[in-house]
């Protein structure tokens, strides 16, 4: 079955290049597009789609008030020449953020993120919807990285700073351990020690009051190590 799709853009170029983009891809559906937030409000009203490629400086109601104000199941990628509205959009439950000008390659990467998401929300393990799967943290004065979860390894405090290394790179930011680690999931992450929080899935081996992760062996603090204890091993004996 294709997945329907509408495009709400007030630009016709920004239009054409995405209307060709889905048509390239046999598993979509262009079922119409919109020039504006209200039309496509309305036309959702009625009727049923799968994704929406959304815009967001348009007149009269924005791209993230038209977000905000959805309901439905509706997956929405923004398209927008702006990358600051990232972080906004992403809190909204925007699935994914596309910077124009859009090269098919990305859109593409895009469509197959949705298509991964629908295959698990349609398994037999129910998904929650505000699961989050990634997050945005801010590398430079400029720059808003997205981080998989997944990804994320192990995150060290450096005082008023911390390091996060993933399976492929390392980044550090001006934010507390504490702040951090409260952001992030609690059944996938876990603090050991006042220095570090790690992934728990990324844990190979537990050995008295350390642990190794990706070859590396960590000390469990000694206040952290019965919550260590009960959220890992589940056993207070070792």
């Amino acid at each position: 079955m294709k997945l329907k799709v509408i495009i709400v853009d007030d630009e016709p170029l920004a239009i054409n290049v995405l209307k060709n983009y889905v048509e390239q891809i046999k598993e979509l559906e262009l079922v119409q597009t919109f020039s504006n937030a209200i039309e496509a409000s309305y036309f959702l009203k009625k009727n049923e789609v799968d994704i929406i490629f959304l815009d967001i400086n348009m007149p009269m109601f924005n791209g993230l008030d038209f977000l905000s104000e959805l309901s439905g199941n509706s997956m929405v990628v923004m398209t927008t020449a702006h990358e600051e509205y990232a972080l906004k959009s992403f809190e909204l439950e925007a699935i994914d953020y596309l910077v124009k000008p859009i090269g098919f390659p990305r859109f593409l990467k895009a469509v197959n993120r949705i298509s991964k998401l629908r295959k698990t929300a349609y398994s037999s393990e129910p998904v929650e919807k505000n699961d989050p799967q990634s997050i945005f943290v801010k590398v430079d004065k400029k720059k808003l990285q997205k981080i998989f979860l997944d990804d994320i390894i192990v995150v060290e405090s450096l005082k008023d700073y911390i390091r996060i290394k993933t399976t492929t790179n390392k980044f550090i930011i001006h934010k507390t351990l504490s702040s951090f680690t409260e952001e992030l999931p609690a059944d996938k992450f876990i603090r050991i020690h006042r220095s570090f929080t790690i992934a728990i899935d990324k844990i190979d081996a537990i050995e008295g009051n350390s642990i190794e992760v990706k070859g590396t062996r960590y000390t469990i603090g000694r206040s952290y190590l019965n919550e260590v204890k009960s959220k890992i091993l589940n056993d207070n004996s070792i």
